[in-house]
This record gives C-alpha cells, sequence and structure tokens, in this order.
C-alpha cells in the first residue's frame, strides 16, 4: 500500500484522522508491518509498550488483572489505534493484549514515534482536543445517569422474587405464558385475585427478555397526577418517566385506579407505542413521540378498553385452584425464612399439608407466605410443623357468639385461678379416685350396697351426657385417668431424664380413631356379656385398664396423646362436644397481629398478663379451632394469653357441624357404635318386644345376639341411605359420612333416656347405699327416687326432641329440600320409635 493510500486509510478509519495531511503524511513514512498468529500475546499488561499498533486485519481482545474494575478489558477490532495514550502520557501497558485471530498490523517503534511527537506538536494538541471532547461527552453521559437513576430509583424492581413455583397445569402454562411475554415487545396485561403477587410475574418477564439489563420500574395509577406530567413529562421542561425508561419495562400497577383522564392517553400508549408531553394551557399542543419502554399492566380485574390495546393477556390462577402447588410453595417459603435467619429446616408433616390444602385462601400466595413465617416463629426449637399449628383465617363468620368471660369477669377470674382445674383435680380427684376404684374392689360387689358403683352408673353417666350440650368436652378437664398419666409423666422424668417422644401424628391420625372404635366395642361387650352395671369389681377394673392406657403412654409420649388419640371415653367425648352450645377460641385478629410467643400453644414463662405454662396438652391453638372435640377445656390458653384473644363464647349449639366441620369415617363409625350400645343395653326388652324366647345364659348365643344389637343403627341408617339414592326426591344426596353426623342428636338422646332410668331411680338412694357399703344400716336415711310415670315422661320428652333435632340438623347440615333427605327423616323416625318402645315402654 502506498503513502497517500495509508494516509487515506488513517483519515477514514482510525482516530489519527484528525491530524492534519502533512503530519499524517510523515507518520505513513514511519509505518512498519508486522503479522502475529492467533492466540499469540502482543502486549503484556505492566510492560512498557514497545511501539504504537495500529490493527488493520483480525481481531484483538484484552485482558487485565484489575479485580476492582473488571470493565476495563475489551476487544479490539481492525482500525484500533494501540498504546497512543501510553506512549503520550509515559504510562505503563494498562492490558494483557492477545490476538483472537491472525492480526495484521502497522506500527511505529516506540523511539520513532516520540521523535515524531516532539518534531510534530499538532500530534499531543490533538489528542489533548480529543481526550477533551470524549471527557464532555463522557461527563455529559454520566450527568444524564444519575439524573435518570435519581429520576427512576423510588420505582425500581431491582430483581424478580423467585419463578413459578409448582408441578399443576396451572403452574406450567403460567410459566409458557411468560416466556412467551418475554420473546417481544408487546404489551402486557397481568390480572388474578390480590395476594398473587402480579408484579413479580411483571418482573419476571422483563428479567426474561433480552432487555433485562435495561431499568424496570413500578407505578401505582392511583397516585399519578390526572395531567399525566410524571408519566410522559411536559413539553420543553422536566422528561417524564417514559422519557427517563429508554428501553426499559414500566409496570402500572393497579391500572384500574388510573385517573379516567388519563384513559385515553393510556389507549393512544398502548395502541402506537407513542405519547404527547403536557403542555400549559394555552400552549399549543406538543408533537407525540415515541417510546421504546415496554408496558406491563397489572390489576385485580381486565379492563375491556385496556384488553382491545395489549398484545398478550395473562390470566394468573388464584391459589385455591392450584391445591396441588400448596405443598412445594411451603417448601419454598419456609426454606426462604429459615435460610435467612440461619435455622435448620422443620419438617412439614403430611397432615399439616392437607390441612393447608382444604383452605381455599382467600389471600392467595401472601397469605399462605405470612402462615408458614407464623407457624415457624410458633414451632419454635420444634423441627416439626403440624397441622395445629398452621391456622388460618375463618372460612365462615362467627355468628351469633357472645364472650361469656366478658359477660361474666368473675368466671374469667376463676378459670384463671389455681382451681380450675389444678386445685381440683390435684386436691380432691386425684384421691377421690383411687378411694372409688379400692371401694370397688374391697366393697360389696352389687349396685345397692356400693356407693361407688352407684355413683359410676347411676351418677356418673347420666349426669355428663346431660352436661355435654352445654360444656362440651369439660369431664377431660378433671379426668382422673389423665391426672395420673400426669403424675406418671412428671415422676417418670424425674427418675428417668429424658426427652418424651413426639407424637406419630400420621399413624394417630388414621388408626387412632379405629383403635377407640375398637376399645368401645370390646368395652361393651364385656359391659353386656359380664353384667358390669352390677359388678363392682369388674367396674374398678375397667376403670383401671383406661387409667393405664393413660399412664404408659404419658410415659412414653409428651403432652396427652391418649387424651387426644386413644382414650374410649375421650373419644366419645369428643363427639358429643360438636352439639356443645359453648366452645373455646380464640380472636384470630389479635393472634395474628399481636401474638409472637404463641405461649398459649408451645407453653412459656409469664409474660404480661399472661401465666406461666407448659401450653396446650392437646397441641391446640385456640385460633385454629374448628372442632369442639380438640379441646378438654383446660383453659390453659386463657391463662397464658397476655392479651386476652381467648373467647369462651356462647353459641348455636352444634353450628360448627353446617360450618366448619370435616366429616371423618370412624367418627361415623363410633357415632353408631354408640347407639348400637343404646340396643345393646336393652337387648332382653328387644327380645320380649319380638316374641323371641332366646337363652341369654349361653355365653356364644349371648355374644352373638349382642354384635347383632350393635348393629341395627348402622343397618337401619344405611338402608335410608341407599333408598335415596335409589329413590331420589330432588337434588343426589351428599356423602354419607356427610349426612351421618346429623344423627348425632339422636345417639346423644338415646343414652341419654337409657341412664335416666339408673339415675332417676337408684341415685337418689347414695345416703343408704353409701351406709351398706361399710355395713351400716341405713334404712332411715332419705331417699329421692322419680316417680316411674315421671321417668317415662322424661325419657319419651328426650326421645321425641332428639328426633326432632336431629331432623333440624340433617337439613343445616345438608342445606337440601326436606324431600331430599325424606328417607334419612324417616329412618331417624323409626329409631326413635324403636327406641321408645325398648326404653319408654
Amino acid at each position: 500500500m502506498t503513502s497517500p493510500d495509508i494516509v487515506k486509510w488513517l483519515q477514514e478509519r482510525t482516530t489519527l484522522g484528525i491530524l492534519s495531511p502533512e503530519v499524517l503524511d510523515a507518520i505513513a513514512s514511519a509505518i512498519e508491518e508486522q503479522v502475529v498468529p492467533a492466540h499469540k500475546t502482543l502486549v503484556s499488561e505492566g510492560t512498557s509498550p514497545e511501539a504504537l499498533y495500529i490493527l488493520v486485519e483480525g481481531q484483538l481482545e484484552s485482558d487485565n488483572n484489575n479485580q476492582s474494575n473488571p470493565a476495563f478489558a475489551r476487544g479490539f477490532l481492525p482500525g484500533s489505534v494501540i498504546h497512543l495514550k501510553e506512549l503520550l502520557l509515559d504510562e505503563l501497558a494498562e492490558f494483557t493484549i492477545t490476538a483472537v485471530t491472525e492480526c495484521h498490523f502497522w506500527f511505529i517503534p516506540a523511539a520513532k514515534f516520540r521523535d515524531l511527537v516532539s518534531q510534530y506538536s499538532e500530534i499531543t494538541q490533538a489528542f489533548s482536543r480529543q481526550l477533551a471532547q470524549e471527557l464532555a461527552q463522557v461527563t455529559s453521559a454520566l450527568s444524564y445517569e444519575q439524573e435518570r437513576s435519581v429520576a427512576l430509583r423510588p420505582y425500581l424492581v431491582t430483581k424478580a422474587q423467585r419463578g413459578i413455583i409448582g408441578t399443576s397445569r396451572y403452574a406450567v402454562r403460567l410459566r409458557e405464558q411468560i416466556r412467551e411475554a418475554a420473546n417481544d415487545r408487546k404489551s402486557v396485561d397481568i390480572f388474578g385475585e390480590p395476594g398473587l403477587e402480579k408484579d413479580n410475574i411483571a418482573a419476571l418477564i422483563h428479567y426474561g427478555s433480552p432487555y433485562r439489563r435495561q431499568p424496570i420500574i413500578k407505578v401505582n395509577c392511583g397516585i399519578l397526577q390526572t395531567s399525566g406530567a410524571d408519566l410522559f413529562g411536559r413539553a420543553g421542561g422536566k422528561p417524564g418517566l417514559l422519557e427517563w425508561l429508554g428501553e426499559g419495562s414500566l409496570i402500572l400497577n393497579n391500572i384500574q385506579d388510573l385517573p379516567t383522564e388519563l384513559l385515553p392517553s393510556m389507549e393512544q400508549l398502548l395502541k402506537t407505542g407513542k405519547y404527547t408531553p403536557v403542555t400549559r394551557p394555552g400552549e399549543p399542543a406538543a408533537e407525540p413521540r415515541l417510546t421504546q419502554a415496554r408496558i406491563l399492566i397489572v390489576s385485580e380485574k381486565t379492563q375491556a378498553t385496556i384488553e382491545r390495546c395489549v398484545g398478550h393477556i395473562i390470566k394468573v390462577p388464584p391459589l385455591r385452584v392450584r391445591k396441588t402447588d400448596i405443598q412445594a410453595q411451603v417448601e419454598y417459603y419456609t426454606s426462604l425464612y429459615v435460610r435467612a435467619r440461619g435455622l435448620p429446616k422443620p419438617y412439614i408433616t403430611p397432615e399439616a399439608v392437607r390441612r393447608l390444602q382444604s383452605y381455599d385462601f382467600p389471600g392467595n400466595l401472601k397469605e399462605l407466605k405470612n402462615l408458614v413465617e407464623r407457624a415457624i416463629v410458633q414451632a419454635g426449637e420444634r423441627r416439626e410443623l403440624t397441622e395445629e399449628i398452621f391456622w388460618s383465617a375463618n372460612s365462615k363468620k362467627k355468628h351469633f357468639r357472645v364472650n361469656l368471660l366478658n359477660a361474666y369477669p368473675q368466671l374469667r377470674r376463676f378459670l384463671r385461678s389455681s382451681w380450675w382445674p389444678d386445685r381440683i383435680n390435684y386436691g380432691f380427684t386425684v384421691a377421690a379416685f383411687a378411694i372409688l376404684v379400692g371401694v370397688l374392689f374391697i366393697g360389696p360387689q352389687t349396685r345397692d350396697r356400693n356407693f361407688a358403683l352407684n355413683l359410676f352408673w347411676a351418677w356418673w353417666w347420666p349426669f355428663f351426657l346431660f352436661l355435654f350440650p352445654f360444656l362440651g368436652r369439660v369431664w377431660c378437664a378433671v379426668c382422673p385417668f389423665m391426672i395420673y398419666g400426669e403424675i406418671t409423666q412428671k415422676l417418670s422424668l424425674w427418675l428417668w431424664p429424658r426427652k418424651l417422644k413426639r407424637w406419630p401424628r400420621e399413624k394417630a391420625e388414621k388408626w387412632g380413631g379405629w383403635f377407640v372404635f375398637g376399645l368401645f366395642t370390646l368395652i361393651f361387650l364385656w359391659e353386656e356379656l359380664w353384667h358390669l352395671e352390677d359388678t363392682a369389681y369388674l367396674s374398678a377394673c375397667l376403670l383401671l385398664l383406661i387409667t393405664a392406657g393413660a399412664m404408659i403412654f404419658s410415659a412414653l409420649f409428651e403432652r396427652r396423646f391418649w387424651c387426644r388419640y386413644l382414650c374410649p371415653i375421650g373419644g366419645m367425648n369428643g363427639l358429643f362436644a360438636k352439639l356443645s352450645m359453648t366452645e373455646l377460641r380464640a380472636q384470630q385478629g389479635i393472634c395474628s397481629a399481636s401474638c409472637t410467643t404463641y405461649q398459649c400453644y408451645k407453653g412459656g414463662p409469664q409474660k404480661g398478663e399472661g401465666m406461666e405454662t407448659n401450653g396446650c396438652p392437646l397441641y391446640s391453638h385456640p385460633a385454629q379451632l374448628e372442632d369442639n372435640r380438640d379441646c378438654v377445656l383446660c383453659m390453659t390458653c386463657l391463662k397464658a394469653c397476655p392479651h386476652r384473644s381467648v373467647e369462651f363464647n356462647l353459641r348455636p349449639p352444634g353450628i360448627e357441624l353446617w360450618t366448619t366441620h370435616v366429616p371423618r369415617t370412624y367418627e361415623v363409625a363410633l357415632l353408631f357404635l354408640l347407639l348400637g350400645g343404646v340396643y345393646l343395653h336393652r337387648l332382653p326388652e328387644i327380645l320380649s318386644a319380638l316374641g323371641l324366647q332366646l337363652n341369654l345364659t349361653n355365653f356364644w348365643q349371648h355374644l352373638g345376639l349382642s354384635l347383632l344389637a350393635l348393629m341395627i343403627p348402622a343397618t337401619v341408617t344405611f338402608v335410608a341411605y341407599g333408598l335415596m339414592q335409589l329413590i331420589q326426591f330432588g337434588r343426589k344426596p351428599r356423602r354419607f359420612v356427610e349426612l351421618a353426623y346429623g344423627y348425632l342428636p339422636l345417639v346423644l338422646g338415646g343414652n341419654l333416656a337409657h341412664y335416666l332410668r339408673l339415675g332417676l331411680g337408684e341415685g337418689g338412694r347414695i345416703l343408704p347405699v353409701t351406709f351398706a357399703t361399710f355395713g351400716l344400716s341405713g334404712e332411715q336415711l332419705p331417699i329421692l327416687v322419680a316417680h316411674p310415670a315421671v321417668m317415662s315422661f322424661l325419657q319419651g320428652t328426650t326421645l321425641i326432641f332428639s328426633v326432632l333435632l336431629t331432623i333440624v340438623l340433617t337439613q343445616k347440615i345438608t342445606h337440601q329440600p326436606l324431600k331430599t333427605m325424606l328417607w334419612q327423616h324417616l329412618a331417624a323416625i323409626a329409631l326413635g320409635v324403636s327406641m321408645w318402645a325398648i326404653i319408654v315402654s
């Protein structure tokens, strides 16, 4: 290449083109040529430059060891002038420069170039002017970026929180829609219910696009000026957010709150990508400008005017239709929380997941996240998150409740005092129970001569059956079985210090109810075949066996595992407690907003008004209680709560059965077993009514007839349900396991009617029976016995009301027309009539 050609090439292709032709001709005369093979190092960092290099062909790349500013590294293309600044300023090379491909260079040795610089001062002057221009450009760009950063900073979205979690078809489809939207620059409308983190989906679209390095901002439409100046800017004045944003993304949050004055401008922006800066009154309208920004709209509902203008529409599905994703969401939120605080990750039980999946989450993901974080705090040092810890907002409003603790302050004082239940339990019951069992063993063996047997059958049974509709499982608060269980637990820990076992909840929930059912069946058969009602020592054995179960499981497991899952009396109490007109609950708003210790559940030291306790013995939180079966009214939560959140409410009897109730098969089996027990207790009357002369002294014959008697109620109700499905009057009936709870008043009423005979006929003889127990004559002592006609009237009235309440409760549970449930109502009437025949008649 000739010297004129070199000069022309330098003028057109390099930064040296600003020099005069005379200087360029001198430079061209000094140029030498060099070829550097690929991957060979041309210059090493930190060395003195040997020459001025001009890249003619090929490609170079630089690297440096400056870790604080790796942005210095760059590539070089043909026309690049290398080491100009270093030679003029006498500096060392800043980069190690390596040939990517074979490169052709023109170069001027350092000594020759310095001679040219000393000969032609224009080179230094031109370089100084170029540096000044570049500095001015950089300063201007920096100033613009600083101003841009200040303008956008309040609205910046720095990152997407997470991707779409889950494997459901809704989650898969949502991920596909996000990928589709990220592949182009069309506007997007993202809408769905509150709490779905729709702004995070907008961020996922931006950060998944090729423009991810551009800024993304979020603006709440409710705070925009009606003129639109903050969004569109002013003509000849302050730029708006769209101008500052450049090629970034704009999230318009809550588009439904956009001022109506801005709707036409927003439609124009979405349709054409153009906007018009705001002008002052009297000024001519400004020219529309084209924006490069991408518009992402977030709203709770789609709007027709907006929907017609956008390129993509994404409807975010609510959490209630993505139940299969809940477990993955819980795992994610749990990991997020514990990792941020350096905690070990707890295990989430399957029952807890099922409980969450049964809830609809009106607050969606935000509610679930808060629920998980609250559960971890509530669990404390426990490494297991159980279903009781996950409590959510009430799915049914608390209608018709009266807090008795507010109405009667003296009741609150008593229930929070040491009298309830500790002084009663350890000052009286623990000794009284031992004495009664002793009397049953060593005293007379018949009910008319043993006051302990009289108390058990003629007093305890009718009294607490009558009490269930009023106070639910209150017996469990003063139950001697668990008192001895607690004593065993404390003594065993004192003698052999150790950590008690965690509850095997999954197995207990699955099999505990069937264990209670089987145990109650054996108790019924034992009672009938061996005449426990009139055999004192056998009744004592029954009491001791239940007590032994409580003691054994209390020595093995923490708190009251036996009471919660395995006690037959507790199972019956929990079933009948559903009908109670009182309940122990807590105000969820106070618990979620004010409580951080959860001492009512976990236990802990005294805090404010809250007393020191060991926590709920059944591992229930009063704010998440939806079933009276899970509360024994021990009032531990009332004593522990420092916020006065716990309530003891008067309510419509059995309201949970048609609001929050979750049916369980084993409870239904126990329900019909308890109803069958009424027929079992009246086996001689049944045989007499049927005109059968069968010998009940034959053990196997008696056993067979007893099993048949236990199955009578289940058989009648199954036949009725079959007829309901076969002959339908209106809508299809609901599941049998749901409908069966409608019989609960009849079960309670039938048992109460049976035991009224003992209570009203023998309970009033307690004084002479007590004297007879100790070999004394009590013939002159007063007795109080109801007339047979009074007993019949009360038993008949109980059965009639039980049938009526069964019909009413069934209708409340089903919410179906009366004719749809006709066969079940007829079954309830038939059972009521049959019990009238064997009990009253």
